[in-house]
């Protein structure tokens, strides 16, 4: 584990205007990469010892934690986080927690995969931060209760050591476990609060689960499919486009800016493996005045391969799920959607099958990662 740009100690109280102004944050190398633990893939926090002041459900809100200094309840302020009751020590004497005294929360995160990142974002808890946090990882099958994750036969592993963190601050860490991690534990040492947690990685989908379904969307986050690359996300990221379910808003789907040029937009995808594909979903849903005007999608077999065109440019509608049927199953690694001029897609679907070659590799990778 490398912590990326560290902060530690408290934030400024509140003085009033934009509460990010002074929020603490730095670029971190890994935030590219999929949220394992989006709530839109499935991630829950299914248990936690203490949650006095702010339920821990909102640790995996997707959108980042507001703050109203007005707002109180029965318990005193109410945050935008997860956050727990001043720890205290057994006796007068000694009135301070022990050291080994700490809050914690399980987390099962959307789909199952290798963490390459951390962000333990304490925004908003500017003098009720936690003073150290760590996390550990397990991989446990099936759908375990919070006991059954708790028992004594259950291996966790460190992800991320008991370290010092700061107030009203993005505290990323870079993670360089290399094993597949299906559930999480978080600890805040000895108490505070927590407004959002983020762990960046790579999906590792079950391949018993992906044969038993035969045919499925082979580009889907939540089936190890990614967003190689884009042309533009000046609206919206294009990782929207492979999320779960259709989109519910404009902005839960890709939108570039306005082109002035020739030019046209563009993302690359990789699939979860060499596959046959078979059928496309190109959804246009709640894009209506900036939907794109035409769409084409390209597909190559392996990095280096020719890019062949599979669906040539097609007219869309706006606010509409298109289907096609291809003629032939197409055997890809990666697909291109090209747009034009510019504008956006919600959702992008992909069916089919891996191949033979496909099926194996991804046995292997399974095997490797210890699932």
């Amino acid at each position: 584990m490398t912590a990326t740009a560290r902060f530690t100690g408290d934030a400024n109280p509140y003085g009033g205007g934009d509460p990010y102004a002074d929020y603490r944050t730095a670029d971190l190398p890994f935030t590219d990469l999929v949220d394992l633990a989006d709530r839109r893939l499935g991630a829950g926090v299914i248990a936690a010892n203490d949650e006095f002041f702010a339920e821990r459900e909102n640790l995996l809100n997707p959108e980042p934690a507001e703050f109203d200094p007005e707002r109180f309840g029965h318990k005193g302020k109410i945050m935008d986080g997860w956050e727990t009751r001043r720890r205290r020590g057994a006796v007068a004497d000694r009135p301070h927690p022990a050291d080994e005294d700490h809050d914690w929360a399980l987390v099962r995160l959307g789909a199952p995969g290798v963490v390459r990142g951390i962000v333990v974002d304490t925004a908003h808890f500017r003098g009720n931060y936690p003073q150290a946090v760590s996390v550990e990882a397990a991989c446990v099958p099936g759908s375990p209760s919070p006991e059954e994750l708790l028992a004594p036969g259950v291996k966790w592993t460190t992800l991320v050591p008991r370290t010092a963190v700061g107030g009203h601050a993005a505290n990323g860490f870079v993670v360089a476990a290399g094993h597949r991690v299906t559930h999480l534990r978080v600890n805040q040492h000895p108490d505070g609060g927590i407004a959002r947690l983020r762990v960046h990685g790579e999906v590792a989908p079950d391949p018993v689960w992906l044969a038993a379904l035969g045919t499925f969307d082979l580009v889907a986050l939540e089936n190890g499919g990614t967003v190689e690359d884009a042309s533009d996300r000046f609206y919206s990221p294009a990782v929207h486009t492979i999320q779960p379910g259709r989109s519910r808003k404009m902005d839960d789907g890709w939108e570039t800016r306005r082109r002035r040029d020739r030019g046209n937009d563009w993302i690359r995808y990789r699939l979860v493996e060499q596959a046959e594909i078979r059928a496309v979903e190109i959804d246009t849903a709640y894009l209506k005045g900036n939907s794109a005007g035409w769409a084409s999608l390209s597909a190559r077999d392996g990095d280096g391969g020719d890019w062949t065109e599979v669906l040539p440019r097609t007219r869309l509608q706006p606010d509409t799920n298109h289907r096609f049927v291809l003629p032939d199953a197409v055997r890809a690694t990666h697909v291109r959607i090209d747009i034009f001029p510019d504008g956006g897609i919600s959702r992008l679907r992909l069916f089919g099958s891996p191949t033979e070659e496909g099926t194996a590799r991804l046995a292997a990778r399974h095997r490797e990662l210890g699932g």
